[in-house]
């Protein structure tokens, strides 16, 4: 039996949400539904459940600084957001589930298998922080992005990224400072996080920032000289995007 605690200032949201389990997932077992931060606060204080189902946009205290309050996070996290989709696309970049509201049964039921399969249940706590450094405020208003490295987590302003360089599982970011940062991502995670800014992948090894290329020279597919000095190979796949977007 699996234990959940829901957490959604919509009465309407977090009875549905217990029927769907009931009906969905007849093995956990709903120890509280909070209506508030506040009172989940209070019921973690004396109850430790399985997994928490966390709404994000709630009144005084939203999902990301109710998680910032808790000393230990020892427990799994679905949120449940009607968030747009850029949300959706850092969620997945940090690999943390969530369900996107109206909760379709296969997502549920595919969000408790992941719980249920877990032999230790406790989160990844660097990918939660590095959620939490990407969402909270909205990166859209801010130049800086978290990205995870092998010793944990960078800030770093992403108009300083000239561009970045697939590295297996891996990428390696190119700073105008010569800096070089290697992140546990892939490069097509990071294309995805930096999809509303000008960012545009020339070649399956390579994703640059549009304000750092200082020339583009022809051939079959041709190749970019960076501000930096860095002679990038465009694929033929890729021309005629980044044609267009330098005309």
């Amino acid at each position: 039996m699996l234990t959940a605690i829901l957490i959604d200032d919509e009465k309407g949201c977090l009875d549905t949400l217990e029927i769907e389990l009931q009906t969905y997932c007849p093995d956990v077992k709903v120890l509280a539904k909070c209506q508030s931060a506040e009172k989940a606060l209070e019921v973690l204080d004396t109850l430790i459940p399985d997994m928490i189902f966390l709404d994000i946009s709630m009144p005084q205290i939203n999902g990301f600084d109710f998680l910032l309050k808790i000393p230990k996070i020892n427990f799994e996290v679905i949120f449940c957001t009607a968030y747009d989709a850029f949300a959706l696309t850092a969620f997945e970049f940090c690999a943390i589930d969530y369900l996107l509201k109206p909760v379709s049964k296969e997502k549920l039921v595919r969000a408790v298998d992941k719980v249920r399969q877990k032999q230790h249940k406790q989160v990844d706590l660097q990918n939660l922080e590095l959620l939490l450094a990407n969402m909270r405020g909205g990166i859209h208003h801010k130049p800086n992005v978290a990205v995870p490295t092998p010793e944990g987590l960078e800030f770093i302003s992403i108009t300083d990224i000239v561009y970045a360089e697939a590295d297996g599982n891996y990428s390696r970011i190119y700073m105008t400072n010569k800096e070089k940062i290697l992140i546990s991502r892939t490069l097509k995670d990071l294309e995805a996080l930096l999809s509303n800014h000008p960012f545009v992948r020339i070649h399956q090894s390579y994703l640059v920032n549009m304000a750092y290329i200082k020339k583009y020279v022809k051939g079959e597919g041709g190749y970019v000289v960076m501000t930096n000095g860095a002679t990038l190979q465009v694929s033929r796949a890729n021309r005629i995007k980044l044609m267009d977007l330098v005309r």
